[in-house]
């Protein structure tokens, strides 16, 4: 065979192209550890070592009061097969008793309804074990401005309730604190509750974080500011002895100059790079952004077109560089309108507005956490734990309804090894490979599918999680280079 280049005009290229191997490889790193699913955000007066154990119980209650069956869960959340559930009371329970008692035939007779009930026991189970993956201790908005002595007190009495749930192991699996904006009139009450509270977290703990603790920065408009709160991390563990990088950071995407700087350069990749590898997220703040944007309170909401290019331009900067993206938060609250007192209960049309706010409230909330997931957001967050009980069943949903086509997928992905493959009428090549594995990753993570409902598909947990060893499957680096 004839050849006209030289082996050195290759090595010549090859010299210019390591470079940038180097740093690409540096720089962009998928996420394959777990990624909650929501953020629950709380003021610090009124958190305790026990609030997301609670969180779960008041989710459960609403659950029973405003959607005590399948049927009313769906429907109230538009889940993908309400239109397939009975509207009378009685079939939707004579419904779930059928599915209770004979699982497999309603499997086959009636998939719909056993997917909607399928989501509704997972829902509950998730409410009693781990309610909150995520919770947030709120200096800022949650806590408004108190004189010093109140939040002085407040981030030490929080960081020993923190170091009590650790001892307890009742701690969500993720925990951190947001600390006030850095502006110029913030700044110092910001830095000092940091410096509190961590001073009095290592104290309560002889030096032990939280797993997966994280330092929230609000309304970032500099990467001055990210470079600044990097210093005085890397000065907190200097002084308390920690090995360097353990106290990581998330910034807070919320002003229009976190987007684009001053010179009209695109500002997010400056920060990641002043975080200096402590970044470990970047939320979206649905409502400081979209007030930054002149857009009046009307109209203020999460699936507005201004949401979805600050969105978007944050997937393009942080995509592939191990940074989590959380979407915002939906602020219309799932609450009654009237309440009981131990002198007179609630009458038939009190009971029934009751019901019909409740379900408003799910529905819009449904429609936001749709909204993010079909953008790529598998991130939000709640304020309120009523709004659990709609973020599990949507993400679910999300998930599950597309658990047996993916699984047919790849299975047959798999048995065609590299090669491109068509299932049905959809065309698989090795990036739809990729897509159709961070599919089960992030199904895996949320809770929708189980354990064995991946090995169904013929994937290991290893596999999920970027493993390499004995467990991990030999035709993975396939998809994955």
């Amino acid at each position: 065979m004839e050849r006209t280049l030289k082996p050195e005009d290759f090595q010549a290229v090859e010299h210019q192209l390591n470079s940038f191997w180097n740093d690409f490889e540096t720089r962009y790193t998928d996420i394959v550890q777990r990624q909650p699913v929501q953020t629950l955000y709380g003021g610090a007066q009124l958190f305790k070592a026990d609030t997301a154990k609670k969180m779960g119980t008041l989710a459960l209650k609403s659950l029973e009061a405003y959607a005590p069956n399948f049927v009313y869960l769906a429907k109230a959340a538009q889940l993908s097969m309400h239109n397939h559930l009975p509207e009378d009371w009685s079939q939707a329970e004579a419904l779930a008793e059928a599915i209770r008692t004979q699982p497999e035939a309603a499997k086959s007779l009636n998939p719909e309804a056993f997917l909607a009930y399928t989501i509704y026991e997972r829902v509950k189970e998730k409410l009693s074990r781990e309610p909150v993956e995520d919770f947030r201790i709120d200096f800022e908005d949650g806590y408004g401005n108190r004189p010093n002595e109140e939040e002085d007190a407040d981030a030490v009495r929080t960081a020993n309730e923190v170091a009590k749930g650790m001892e307890a192991g009742i701690l969500p699996p993720f925990i951190g604190i947001r600390i006030k904006p850095w502006t110029r009139q913030l700044f110092e009450r910001s830095a000092r509750t940091l410096d509190v509270f961590i001073t009095a977290l290592l104290k309560a703990t002889q030096n032990q974080l939280p797993t997966h603790f994280i330092v929230t920065l609000p309304k970032v408009t500099h990467p001055t500011q990210v470079a600044g709160l990097v210093s005085l991390l890397g000065k907190l563990e200097s002084q308390h002895g920690l090995p360097s990088g353990t106290l990581l950071l998330e910034i807070m995407v919320e002003t229009t100059q976190s987007i684009l700087d001053a010179q009209g350069q695109v500002m997010l990749p400056q920060l990641l790079a002043a975080a200096k590898g402590r970044c470990r997220g970047a939320h979206f703040g649905t409502y400081d952004y979209t007030a930054s944007c002149n857009i009046i309170a009307r109209y203020q909401s999460m699936d507005h077109p201004a949401c979805d290019f600050s969105r978007h331009m944050m997937q393009v900067a942080f995509s592939g560089t191990g940074v989590m993206l959380s979407d915002g938060a939906t602020n219309i609250m799932p609450v009654p309108m009237h309440r009981a007192d131990k002198e007179q209960a609630l009458n038939l049309i009190q009971s029934q507005e009751n019901l019909q706010a409740v379900h408003k409230a799910w529905g819009i909330h449904s429609d936001h956490v749709r909204h993010s997931l079909t953008h790529g957001y598998y991130q939000g967050w709640d304020l309120h734990p009523a709004q659990l009980i709609t973020r599990y069943a949507v993400v679910y949903d999300f998930f599950l309804r597309e658990l047996k086509s993916s699984t047919s997928r790849f299975q047959n992905f798999v048995s065609k090894a590299a090669q491109a493959t068509l299932s049905g009428d959809v065309f698989d090549d090795a990036a739809t490979g990729r897509g159709l594995l961070n599919y089960f990753r992030l199904a895996h993570n949320s809770g929708a599918i189980t354990e064995t409902e991946i090995e169904s598909a013929g994937l290991t947990l290893a596999d999920l999680t970027g493993g390499t060893g004995s467990g991990a499957s030999p035709w993975l680096a396939l998809i994955t280079d």
